[in-house]
């Protein structure tokens, strides 16, 4: 076990290293840089050089490399361009905002998903697993933005009854206690149902064809043979061995958590990973960026390791 962790503690820094040295070579060479975002176009380029100075865009790429590379292997991510603040404090305080948001929102996804497909097994080739089907189809169909617009014009804009955008009120902001916390959780439904139902369709679809795979192994016949139900041999002995996948599914979803959804944090002005990278992208804001790219490749190495070893824990066949 010590040599399978010192080999894939390894391996992952290794690919964080490339994602992050891609990354900055991409950002880097691309057409333009912050200086020229930020500099009026009027005035003459001997300003202009003089805003490219401040920010150590005049050094050679290469320099410029090394030195990020040198202060991140220390810990210090620098100071973002765009805020003038520490991209460690930024990206501490836009993190539990994406924690909120997409940790109810796989909560929602997990178990909506696992609910549709055991009762679609349990209810196999009737109206009812035929409907579940097109709306688990339906629902993975439809982009983000689409069920995050329609939402907001039904519960906002129609009914009135959730706030459409933002974490919180103007009078949640001056709030304290339970009266804040509540504010919060009404702007968090609209995104968190946007996420919850764009995922639960793909994740009914993939666990209807795990449960459909297990109730016809041998052990699931071996117990209707005993005089199980077919509902409590589903539910007791299927169930389980089909929840296997489901753990590298959840264990993959760990970036999701850290980097957040964009197309859901900017269509809900929500203030969480996913909005502050997309800012950071649009003002070529490279120690931000990188910062965030950091969070988001330690996350997917994170995460695959920890559904090996949920799945390893789980199954005795694959530590054999």
């Amino acid at each position: 076990m010590t040599r399978w962790i010192a080999r894939r503690l390894g391996a992952g820094l290794v690919v964080i290293w490339v994602v992050a040295t891609g990354t900055f070579a991409l950002v880097s060479l691309a057409p333009g840089d912050f200086a020229s975002r930020l500099a009026d176009p009027r005035l003459p380029a001997a300003a202009r050089e003089r805003w490219r100075r401040d920010f150590g865009l005049d050094r050679p790429l290469p320099a410029r490399y090394l030195s990020w590379l040198g202060s991140a292997v220390r810990g210090d991510l620098g100071i973002s361009w765009q805020y003038r603040r520490p991209v460690t404090a930024l990206l501490a305080d836009a993190l539990p905002p994406t924690l909120l948001l997409a940790g109810l929102g796989l909560l929602l996804e997990t178990a909506g998903g696992l609910g549709i497909a055991t009762l679609q097994v349990l209810r196999a080739r009737s109206c009812l697993d035929r409907g579940l089907t097109l709306a688990s189809l339906l629902a993975y169909a439809l982009p983000a933005f689409t069920v995050a617009l329609g939402l907001v014009w039904l519960f906002s804009y129609t009914l009135g009854w959730l706030p459409p955008s933002h974490l919180l009120s103007p009078a949640g902001e001056l709030a304290t206690g339970w009266a804040r916390h509540r504010d919060v959780l009404a702007h968090a439904v609209l995104p968190v149902l946007t996420i919850g139902l764009t995922g639960m369709g793909a994740l009914a679809r993939y666990m209807r064809g795990s449960l459909v795979d297990e109730h016809t192994q041998g052990y699931v016949l071996a117990a209707r043979a005993r005089g199980c139900s077919r509902r409590r041999a589903l539910l007791t002995h299927a169930l389980p061995n089909a929840l296997l996948p489901l753990i590298t599914v959840l264990g993959l979803s760990l970036p999701f958590l850290v980097s957040g959804s964009l197309l859901v944090e900017v269509v809900f002005a929500w203030p969480g990973m996913g909005q502050l990278l997309y800012q950071a992208a649009q003002a070529r804001d490279i120690p931000l960026l990188m910062g965030g790219t950091l969070l988001g490749a330690a996350a997917v190495v994170a995460g695959s390791a920890l559904a090996d070893l949920g799945v390893a824990w789980l199954d005795p066949r694959v530590r054999a």
